[in-house]
Parts: C-alpha cells; structure tokens; sequence
C-alpha cells in the first residue's frame, strides 16, 4: 500500500502582503493628498505616490506611501462617549456593517453573548480601549488583518482569553487595548473567518 502523506499546512500569508481594497487605497490617497497640502511632500511626489498608491494590490506596498508621514489626526469619534453593549437574555452586536468607532466601548456579555465586529469600519483613533466582560455567555471581538490587539490588562477569570490575531500592525491602524474580565465564558479576540472573509469580498465588490 502506498502511504498517503498528510497534506501541508497552508501558511499564514503575513498581513503586509494581503490584498488591498477600493476602500483601503482611497485612504492613503487621501492621506497623501492632506501630507500635500500641509507642505510635508511637493507636488512631484504627490503625483509619483498617488500613482503607486492607485495601482497598489496589498497592504505591504501601501504602507510604504506613507511610512514617512506623520499618523492622520483622530476624528471626531475619540470625543464620542463610550459605546455600551450589554448582552442581556437575547444578546447584543456592534457590526459587521460600518458604524462609528468611539474611543471607549464597553461589553457585557449576560446571558446572551455580545460579538463586536470591526471588519467594516473606518478608523483614524491610535487606540481603542475596550471593556469585554465575558460572563455567562462570552464576548467576541473581530478585528481585520493589520490590527493589533493588546490584552495584557486583562483578568482571564475562569473562562479565559483566546486571542486568535496575528501581532503584525499596519501602519495608521488602531490599537484595541483590550481590558475586563474573562468571566464564566471567555473572551475571544480573532481576526475573521475563511467564511466572513468571502462575504467582506464580495460586499466589497459591490461597494
């Protein structure tokens, strides 16, 4: 019998060569048109990286256009108040579609589960702290590819902390500096599945 070996392992494809978006190349041309405007680069330049931002295909080659450029003030949405999510019986969600990022967001779980999902959102803030207590039925915090996320102060309580993310982080992402306690149920932070990722595909092409 011919012994059939297991198949390889797919490797993780590192977050800089992962595949821009429409959405994702509009903002470095915007950030590069503002860097314009405030003198940091002439005009010359405006058009050489406007042209490469335009035909870049990961986040690897974007993140280059804009390495040498100061981080883009946070919007309005650090002033925001804090975003509260509680579970209940029925449980509670904050996207996967767009909506403002406040600076603060808080999650209690309950009895229901609360999942918080930031795959769509535009977010100029340096770092979002957020609050997840995991309780009955746990908290589920998705981030996209680039983002980092930090949970050194967190309690794992009983149910503990799975963080599923990859530590590289794109330039001009946000930090989720995750606090709270596990609970009974855990938290878990990730970024999103084979299943999500194909549907993010497909609304973007439709965007």
């Amino acid at each position: 019998m011919t012994a059939h070996l297991p198949e390889p392992t797919p490797r993780p494809v590192p977050s800089g060569e992962l595949r821009a978006s429409h959405d994702d190349r509009e903002a470095v041309v915007e950030q590069l048109r503002d860097a314009a405007a405030e003198g940091r680069i002439d005009l010359d330049e405006l058009d050489s990286r406007l042209e490469q931002a335009l035909t870049s295909k990961t986040y690897g080659e974007l993140a280059i256009l804009t390495a040498d450029l100061p981080k883009p003030p946070s919007s309005a949405a650090g002033n925001l108040p804090p975003l509260v999510l509680k579970g209940g019986m029925y449980g509670a969600s904050r996207g996967p579609g767009r909506w403002e990022v406040p600076g603060h967001v808080i999650a209690h779980a309950g009895v229901g589960g609360v999942s918080l999902d930031f795959t769509r959102v535009e977010c100029r803030l340096a770092e979002v702290a957020v609050e997840a207590y995991g309780e009955t039925s746990g908290v589920t915090i998705v981030i996209p590819d680039g983002w980092a996320t930090d949970t050194t102060g967190m309690d794992p309580g009983f149910g503990g902390i799975k963080d599923k993310t990859t530590p590289d982080r794109l330039p001009g992402t946000p930090l989720i500096r995750i606090t709270g306690s596990g609970g009974m149920a855990g938290v878990v932070i990730r970024h999103p599945s084979k299943r999500e990722r194909r549907k993010l595909d497909g609304n973007a092409s439709r965007d």
